[in-house]
């Protein structure tokens, strides 16, 4: 009697039919592989080496405070205070002094010389021809005045008279016994300028009629020389 001999198992024929050895094995050459990257990169400095380390960054002293238990410790910090380093906490912004101004420099006085006070003009000399008023008639409404002239100088001298009478109104002015001159009445001032000179030691009346003023003038002059009154 014949025996059948059954075939034996194909090469591959176990990992075609077990799928999760392939897996398996692809896990594991994964791991291996990974093994050796890190070893590879512990021994290298992939980093460039670190430059000096920064200084230490000095924090203001904290003031201390009682706690509750009497102990002292550092107060608590406000969460919104923005601690800077090297500043203290507490304000240190100086406000800034006014600038002084600068001395204005007074003006230097303009040295001036000092001029003398100006003396008051000397007093006109006296007149040589002087005059004495008088009045030798009186009427209703008016009157005759008069100014005797006397040349008391050694040569001949013209002459000028000046009356005033406010308010007054001239009707006609004359010279006794000589050559006529030129009169004027402006607002109460009565002149009278000669029409010729006085010998030396000659006298003679000027008379003139005023309305409406009394008989005393506020004024008599003779070549500005005040008159005298008989």
């Amino acid at each position: 009697m014949s025996r059948t001999r059954r075939p034996g198992p194909q090469p591959g024929a176990a990992m075609t039919s077990s799928p999760w050895i392939l897996v398996a094995a692809g896990v594991v050459v994964m791991l291996v592989l990974l093994v050796v990257a890190l070893g590879s990169v512990r021994g290298r400095s992939t980093f460039p080496a670190a430059g000096p380390p920064d200084p230490p960054m000095s924090l203001p002293g904290m003031p201390l405070t009682p706690t509750a238990a009497g102990a002292t410790g550092p107060s608590p910090v406000s969460a919104t205070a923005a601690v800077v380093p090297g500043l203290s906490p507490r304000s240190t912004v100086v406000p800034a002094r006014p600038t002084p101004a600068a001395p204005t420099p007074s003006p230097r006085g303009v040295a001036r010389p000092v001029l003398p006070p100006t003396p008051p003009a000397p007093p006109a000399p006296p007149s040589a021809v002087t005059g004495r008023y008088s009045v030798p008639s009186v009427f209703d409404g008016g009157f005759i005045g008069e100014v005797l002239l006397v040349n008391t100088a050694r040569t001949p001298q013209g002459w000028t008279v000046r009356a005033v009478f406010p308010g007054g109104r001239l009707v006609t002015a004359w010279v006794e016994g000589a050559e006529q001159g030129v009169f004027r009445f402006d607002d109460g001032v009565f002149t009278y300028r000669s029409g010729f000179d006085l010998a030396p030691g000659q006298s003679l009346p000027v008379r003139f009629h005023i309305e409406r003023a009394g008989t005393r003038p506020l004024s008599c002059t003779v070549d500005r020389s005040p008159c005298t009154e008989r």
